[in-house]
């Protein structure tokens, strides 16, 4: 089964972004990891789907 965020973020630098951010612990990272995925959600609207 697919990660439901990697339908969000689309693109390969967000992805590595993403596995970064989720392997930090912490108040702050869980806060940052959520910003992070709501602004490239929204920036990678328009573009295709990457494997």
């Amino acid at each position: 089964m697919a990660d439901p965020l990697h339908r969000l973020v689309r693109t390969p630098c967000g992805r590595d972004q993403l596995a970064e951010l989720r392997a930090r612990r912490g108040a702050w990272a869980a806060l940052r990891l959520a910003w992070f995925v709501a602004v490239a959600a929204i920036r990678d609207i328009g573009k295709p789907a990457n494997p």
